[in-house]
């Protein structure tokens, strides 16, 4: 069949020699260069092709397909020619990778059927017409079995058949041992016995063996295979199938972790899951949510692959807060802060074994841990030497490692960044999180994308050359979104702008996905959803799109008006003598322990103190003097503040207990908590009448508990040392209506205290003092401010008294900058700097009055102007990087990506299914009409349960423990719900997400081993009324890019297209007949022919692909390559050296293990298709 192909294709050449030249002067440019895709145009343009004949038949096909339209018009073509045409393309992929025995004599023969049509349209010669008729009639043979010779028919008479003994089992029958029916397998050959016991040679354990067959019996046939399953056992077996084969449609995240997740949050989970490789740069703006962004990826991967080991490097001030060890909880994660002695004690366990230890392997590691002795080794006082991280190997391998504030390892010298980089090196996927502004000309950007896919972006030359095509990619999206006459044409003629820019004509137009783009806009209807597919499309060839997620305040919108109010109350003269006394015993304190870093810290912690509130001065100094210095709670005691050295407090003992007392004598006339308590009771009277108050120190707020509590307030407190299952009970109560008995009006919070809770139903905010962070400020705002809001504004109150330091701040810096009015977003560094700036402004107590103002104003308007420029020079360079897309476009996805067998309710369904069939009973297990609800199973039923369990892949996660302890334990009931919100809201029941192993359990109990049977009736508006046979078939994708899918056959194409979307609506039809096997044939012989023209397509995709990512790897390697060796050669300290070196080493066996994976991954492209349910639904019109 080839040979003749081959031959077709040269027919067809020429007859197009004979016609092209008619359509146009300039034909070969127009008519034939122009119409091939963009990866034949290359290489034409490589071996300088002039002549049709130098095409192969792909292409010579692709130029009569291309130009049909303005052929039929000029030649008497017949109208299905056309079809023949595209058939001959599938069948020209079909056997240009077919196996070595052929196709089948089916597909063989309706292939060269559609050959010979198409041959005698071209005009073919009598010669080959006939040299194709014979290939039929060869096929055809094949077909049909031949009849008996006589000397076949000897050979089966009755005589001759005394000479071969008869066997009870025939070959391919499959069979069991009578000593152990479990073992079941096939026959491959009946070995005869000229006198004793038959043998038979069957294929078990994966090897071959030979029995007598008095070992043997035949299996049990049941009397009808067909097994019928209602409409709940349906719901029940699909949920098990998407649990158990996730799909990339699908989203696994959803309603995971006890967070009330925001749409946009899912941005980088979409586009890590369709990455070729798992790695993502996460650039949202402040106040975004990555740490909520990083936990959903977590829970994805864990859905999809079963991750187990999870590294999160952080600064050490995010780990003193526990901040990413709170945000993992709220995901049923448990993770463990390593400190320096823990991180060698892993070192040498993974020396010793090869593997990073266990316990450890869900850890939290501070980047101050870093140095030259944690890398390169350390030497001991005997001959015993600490080995060094770099030194080991194999490396330890985590399945997640995620880098928070990334930025930090911009400098490729540093500890942090070599240590960032030999992790990510040997992860399998890699989460790096940033506010780094997204723009070309940033070294800091370049340096992250390299360590992330260093196989990528190699320099800042490839860097650049990535971004060309982008601007004309944006401009075919805004074709589509105008829409109008002449869109489609406007677009591809943006792609052929993209394909002529370097990174688009070497990457993206060899990409199967581009030219299916380009075609498709000449051949697809011209309608609303083809615009909106190809929207989706066009994004998703942003050349940035897979490495960069960048979703910036703006790009959310505002929530709500932020109404900000400054509430200024002055001292009484008391307070004002006992502040200024405070400021030069400060100054006093300072000069006499000049330099000492830790006593200028100190003495700024006690002056903030005092403009918070001078009623916490006396137990905050007497907390100093006694060594309590956790119980200030300043959010700035982040890192190092455990290293801080306070031996100096002997030398100041005097002034600080003369001060205290000073303070216990204080006039307890206040009025900034007067003005406090006004703001409160105002908002007391309204119908919204919850307050959230923040204060940066545990003794204002403690000073405010007494106000409250004498006013007869209902309020609550939440700090750093209040429990986790007490503030989700405070949040709980605060969030209840003011009619209710237990309900707060009032919440005092620190800023930790705060960390991963949620206020939207509140509109109202008091900062009684102000953090000198404009991220901490807007962390605060954000806690009200944010999706769920139902009021149009929300109220900020900032209290500040004129005269302190921290009412200069605010005049003269915080309030300009904007906080208070819209959500800064902005650059985290930029940010940071500010911070740090203030922090050196205020601690310079030998400043003037005068001085300290000109450099706050002078800090104020040079960060705003910054801030300014970065956001206009981000704007204009949006396009470059796919950053402006529509909120709408991706909240459609997210709404797509739902999946009804993966909800709630099909999850309870599921649950239910697998215990009344497990366990044997029916009966209910899970009590209450609720989201609340109680699961109740019996000693035994826990037994059989544990026993499923059990088979499981081992876990030591919380939530894998917990749910053993149980079925262990003597407690029949357990609190459940699939409801997130519910979850949040009651941290004592057990969120069954589908990471849960009772989920993960059903999934392996209901999988049915054989096709279903199912009768079915829906109504519906616009399908067509009547009993419809249908089968779904599972679709197992393989290659390069594997995925699962469900797919519907029907007779009818419109209830096929709607199968899957009226399933979850149909009831049970008990009434109706199944029809016979005929007719499910029938609908298999459909669903081969759609199987037949996809898997073609799918494994030549496949080829392509590998094909384009082998020379892509390559390419790059050699780039690397050079780099390395250069830096090596060039290298003069020798620790940087060997550093390079061991990156170069890496950078090898990464490239040999990739190509060697993707050239076994070459021939795999095929689609497995097993069916799965066959049926009947009958439709009718609602009543």
């Amino acid at each position: 069949m080839n040979e003749l192909l081959r031959k077709s294709g040269g027919v067809i050449a020429h007859w197009l020699e004979a016609k092209l030249p008619a359509l146009s002067t300039d034909w070969w440019m127009e008519q034939v260069v122009n119409r091939l895709t963009f990866q034949q145009q290359r290489l034409v343009e490589e071996k300088r092709i002039q002549s049709l004949a130098g095409l192969d038949l792909a292409a010579v096909l692709r130029v009569l397909d291309q130009n049909w339209s303005e052929l039929a018009g000029a030649e008497p073509l017949p109208r299905e020619a056309r079809t023949w045409v595209k058939e001959l393309q599938s069948v020209r992929n079909r056997w240009a990778h077919a196996p070595a025995g052929g196709l089948s004599p089916t597909d063989a023969f309706r292939d060269a059927d559609t050959l010979e049509r198409l041959l005698e349209v071209v005009s073919a010669s009598v010669d080959l017409l006939a040299e194709v008729g014979r290939f039929k009639q060869a096929t055809l043979a094949r077909l049909v079995p031949p009849a008996p010779s006589s000397l076949q028919e000897q050979a089966t008479s009755p005589a001759s058949s005394t000479l071969v003994p008869t066997h009870r089992f025939s070959v391919g029958q499959l069979l069991c041992l009578k000593s152990n029916p479990a073992a079941i397998f096939p026959v491959l050959d009946v070995l005869a016995s000229s006198g004793g016991e038959t043998r038979y040679r069957v294929f078990e354990g994966g090897s071959r063996q030979v029995y007598y067959e008095s070992q043997l019996q035949a299996l049990d046939e049941a009397e009808d295979s067909r097994k019928l399953l209602s409409a709940n056992e349906l719901s029940a077996l699909l949920s098990s199938v998407q649990l158990s084969s996730p799909s990339a449609s699908s989203l696994y995240s959803l309603n995971s972790g006890r967070v009330r997740f925001v749409p946009y949050q899912y941005r980088p989970v979409f586009k890590l899951i369709n990455a070729d490789r798992p790695r993502l740069l996460v650039a949202d703006e402040v106040g975004v949510g990555k740490t909520i962004e990083a936990g959903l990826i977590l829970k994805e991967l864990q859905a999809r692959s079963d991750i187990k080991s999870v590294l999160i490097i952080c600064p050490k001030a995010l780990v003193a807060e526990r901040k990413w060890e709170l945000e993992m909880k709220r995901f049923d994660e448990n993770f463990v802060p390593l400190t320096g002695a823990l991180l060698r004690h892993c070192i040498k366990e993974t020396l010793l074994s090869g593997e990073w230890p266990v316990q450890y392997e869900k850890a939290i590691l501070p980047t101050s841990l870093f140095d030259n002795d944690l890398l390169f080794g350390k030497s001991g006082k005997s001959k015993s030497r600490d080995p060094g991280l770099l030194e080991l190997d194999p490396a330890p391998k985590f399945d997640l490692v995620i880098v928070d504030e990334a930025h930090h390892i911009r400098n490729p010298d540093t500890f942090l960044h070599q240590a960032v980089r030999y992790f990510a090196d040997n992860a399998e996927a890699v989460v790096f999180l940033s506010a780094t502004p997204v723009q070309l000309g940033r070294e800091d950007l370049f340096t992250l994308l390299n360590v992330l896919r260093p196989d990528v972006i190699i320099d800042p030359a490839s860097f650049s050359q990535m971004a060309e095509p982008n601007p004309f990619i944006n401009a075919g999206i805004q074709a589509c979104r105008r829409g109008g006459d002449g869109w489609a044409d406007e677009v591809r003629k943006q792609l052929r702008e993209v394909s002529g820019t370097s990174w688009g004509r070497e990457v993206l137009a060899v990409n199967p996905d581009f030219q299916h783009i380009y075609d498709g806009l000449a051949e697809g209807p011209d309608d609303g959803l083809s615009r909106i597919k190809t929207i989706a499309a066009l994004e998703g060839l942003y050349t940035f799109s897979s490495l960069i997620n960048r979703t910036r305040r703006r790009d959310i919108g505002e929530f709500t008006t932020r109404k900000a109010e400054t509430v200024t109350t002055d001292f009484t003269p008391s307070q004002k003598e006992l502040h200024d006394d405070l400021l030069s015993v400060i100054a006093r304190i300072l000069a006499r322990l000049h330099g000492n870093q830790n006593v200028k810290f100190m003495m700024t912690t006690v002056s903030r103190q005092a403009a918070s509130s001078l009623y916490g001065l006396a137990p905050a100094l007497q907390d100093i003097l006694e060594g309590k210095l956790a119980q200030l709670e300043s959010e700035d005691d982040g890192e190092g503040a455990e290293e801080r050295d306070h031996t100096f407090i002997e030398q100041i003992r005097g002034d600080i207990e003369s001060l205290i007392q000073r303070a216990k004598r204080l006039d307890p006339k206040d009025p900034k908590a007067d003005a406090f308590m006004h703001v409160v009771r105002d908002k007391l009277g309204m119908p919204r009448n919850k307050v959230l108050v923040f204060s940066t120190f545990r003794h204002t707020l403690r000073y405010l508990v007494g106000k409250l509590n004498g006013a007869g307030v209902r309020f609550g407190l939440v700090h750093g040392g209040v429990s986790d299952e007490e503030r989700v009970e405070l949040r709980r109560r605060f969030s209840l209506p003011k009619e209710d008995e237990s309900a707060l009006d009032v919440l005092l919070s620190s800023e930790v205290g705060c960390e991963g809770l949620d206020f939207q139903f509140c509109d109202c905010l008091v900062n009684f003092d102000l953090p000198w962070n404009p991220m901490r400020i807007e962390q605060r705002i954000g806690r009200i401010d944010r999706y769920g809001q139902t009021s149009e504004t929300v109220g900020i109150f900032n209290f500040v008294t004129p005269g302190t330091i921290d009412g200069e701040i605010y005049d003269r810096c915080l309030s300009r900058i904007g906080v208070f009015q819209h959500a800064i977003g902005g650059n985290e560094e930029i940010l940071g700097d500010i911070t740090r700036e203030l922090h050196s402004i205020a601690e310079t107590f030998s400043l003037s009055e005068a001085e300290r103002s000109l450099r706050l104003q002078q800090l104020a308007d040079n960060n705003i102007r910054q801030i300014e420029e970065e956001q206009q020079l981000e704007q204009r360079q949006g396009e470059l990087f796919g950053l402006n897309i529509a909120a709408a476009s991706w909240e459609q996805r997210l709404e797509q990506s739902r999946n009804h067998w993966l909800e709630p309710m099909a999850l309870g369904r599921a649950v239910t299914s697998y215990l009344s069939r497990r366990l044997g009973k029916e009966q209910e297990y899970l009590l209450g009409d609720k989201s609340i609800k109680t699961l109740r199973v019996g000693v035994e039923g826990r037994a059989s349960l544990l026993e499923d369990y059990r088979r499981l892949p081992r876990s030591t996660d919380p939530m894998n423990r917990a749910w053993e302890k149980w079925l262990k334990g003597t407690v029949p009931t357990l609190q459940v719900t699939f409801e997130q919100e519910a979850a949040v809201n009651n941290p004592a029941a057990v969120l069954l997400s589908l990471g849960h192993p009772i989920l993960r359990q059903a999934a392996g109990f209901l999988q049915e081993p054989e096709a279903v049977m199912v009768k079915l009736r829906v109504s519906h508006d616009s399908l067509p009324v009547g009993v419809h046979p249908f089968a779904l078939y599972r679709w197992n994708r393989q290659g390069v890019k594997r995925d699962e899918e469900l797919v519907p056959v029907v007779a009818d194409s419109q209830v096929a297209a709607m199968l899957l979307e009226v399933l979850p609506v149909s009831t049970d039809a008990p009434d109706l007949e199944l029809p016979t096997q005929q007719v499910f044939d029938e609908l298999d012989s459909v669903h081969h022919q759609h199987w037949l023209a996809q898997s073609t397509q799918h494994a030549e995709d496949n080829r392509q692909l590998v094909g384009i990512r082998i020379q892509s790897l390559t390419a790059s390697f050699n780039a690397r390559k050079s780099i390395f060796e250069d830096l090596v050669f060039r290298a003069t300290n020798d620790k940087i050296r060997i550093m390079k070196a061991a990156e170069l080493e890496r950078a090898t066996v990464d490239f040999d293990v990739r190509v060697a994976a993707l050239r076994r991954a070459a021939e795999s492209g095929d689609i497995k298709a097993t069916p799965a349910i066959f049926g009947i639904l009958e439709i009718r019109r609602q009543a």
